[in-house]
């Protein structure tokens, strides 16, 4: 088993002595010049004299993506929430944020201030909280996208003489088995049509038949096509055959149940710019903190290692390394608006409005959905391209970024779709409106809808 630094090794900044970071590598000065550093940024904090000149950044600098206000825009009115001179993102994330949010993004933090540590400390309280989940678990930020922290949780929870079974109906399934697989992990696939659910008994069987599998990895919602796996009774089938659970709810934390504290899962992962409407950049994996000391030297990678991180952070506060501070300060802001709109259970009300509005809204332009409506998670739609022989994705996705949405390609390899988001800032009369740039990008391409498939 691998031998875990002590916390001192890092170099603390308040209980460190130069004499114990001499030890840390007696050899380099470059320790002893970040020591010194890292004191400086701790210090009290100083304000700039008159002298001193601020920073500031152009709104090019935090917009970049501007467009002028076209005759389309005009027709479709305010977008609700949103500048006028901004696109309104319809995808599983990034996605439409507050101004808020992007503007929190403009300050600079010292990643070892008291004040950045402090922020961190709230975030990881509101995560949490946002979750719905008990202040017991423990909250693991991880720098990076959703998917550094499933290959993170990945790799410090299953042992390596265990093995992990991966419930497939999606690409972010194939991703995880697929990271498993090149941890040097044993991995069984349990595959399943995209358009149908994964089954928990298939899942919970291999668990009994085969020995030496000890984990299951599901993706909750599978944004491949906007379904939903039953995530309650896998992790009751998992629990039943002696297994644990590592879910992949990046589409759905902030927003549905994500059940952390049920007893067969080991590991909710999800990010910061999904339901919780954050940018992106930070990753999350809550977990029983008896569960991460078990792991304890699992991990073969250094920066990946959840135990290593969460220790670090209850014993100093701090990240092992440069964290995204800019995406946490939104992210604590994000925070903030989710609290306010009510928590988890007023930001799924939202979602589901703005689902049912893209629905009807859709019906009526007669695209036919890629899922039955009992698997369908208000997070992402999928629907079939229209038929005809003037259909391209590219330019109907050009005609409606012209009218002011961005939208998402499909992700089938065998069919023509193309997939509509429905969350972030955004709001159901934001569903229609985007509904009417949809129909009418089709129109100027001389295509109609069908509600019969290719």
């Amino acid at each position: 088993m691998r031998q875990v630094p002590h916390i001192a090794s890092y170099g603390l900044v308040r209980d460190v002595t130069p004499k114990i970071v001499q030890e840390f590598d007696q050899s380099s000065r470059l320790v002893q010049l970040v020591f010194t550093l890292a004191v400086f940024h701790c210090g009290e904090h100083k304000e700039p004299s008159p002298q001193e000149p601020r920073m500031t950044q152009t709104a090019s600098a935090i917009a970049p993506h501007t467009f002028s206000v076209t005759p389309e825009l005009e027709d479709l009115g305010l977008i609700d929430g949103c500048d006028h001179t901004q696109r309104v993102l319809l995808t599983p994330g990034p996605l439409t944020t507050a101004p808020e949010v992007r503007a929190a993004a403009g300050v600079d933090w010292g990643s070892w201030d008291r004040d950045f540590v402090a922020l961190t400390a709230r975030v990881r309280a509101g995560l949490l909280e946002a979750g719905g989940v008990p202040t017991g678990l423990a909250c693991v930020p991880m720098q990076g996208s959703g998917t550094f922290s499933v290959e993170a949780a990945v790799r410090t929870f299953v042992p390596a003489n265990g093995g992990l079974v991966v419930g497939v109906n999606g690409a972010y399934g194939e991703r995880m088995a697929r990271l498993a697989q090149q941890a040097g992990l044993r991995v069984h696939v349990v595959e399943e049509r995209w358009n149908r659910p994964i089954d928990p008994e298939r899942l919970a069987r291999v668990l009994r038949v085969r020995r030496g599998f000890t984990h299951v990895g599901l993706i909750h919602c599978e944004t491949s096509t906007g379904l939903l796996n039953p995530l309650r009774t896998t992790a009751e089938a998992v629990h039943g055959a002696g297994g644990k659970l590592i879910v992949d709810a990046m589409s759905t934390f902030g927003a549905l149940e994500v059940m952390a504290d049920h007893p067969a899962i080991d590991a909710v992962v999800a990010a910061s710019g999904k339901c919780l409407e954050g940018l992106p950049g930070v990753g999350f994996v809550l977990s029983h903190p008896e569960v991460l000391t078990e792991a304890q030297g699992r991990c073969d990678s250094l920066s990946l290692d959840l135990v290593d991180q969460y220790e670090y952070m209850e014993l100093s506060g701090q990240w092992r390394y440069t964290p995204p501070t800019h995406v946490v300060a939104a992210l604590a802001v994000a925070l903030d608006h989710h609290r306010q709109e009510g928590g988890r259970a007023a930001r799924l009300a939202r979602y589901q409005a703005n689902s049912t509005a893209l629905t009807e809204a859709a019906a009526q332009l007669n695209l036919l959905p890629y899922l039955p409506q009992s698997v369908q998670a208000p997070i992402i739609h999928t629907y079939y391209a229209p038929r005809g022989n003037g259909w391209s994705f590219s330019r109907f996705y050009d005609l409606v970024r012209r009218r002011g949405f961005i939208l998402y390609p499909g992700k089938l390899t065998e069919e023509e779709t193309f997939r509509v988001g429905c969350i972030g800032r955004v709001t159901a009369h934001t569903m229609r409106q985007a509904a009417q740039a949809i129909g009418q990008a089709l129109a100027s391409m001389g295509l109609a809808a069908t509600n019969e498939m290719n």
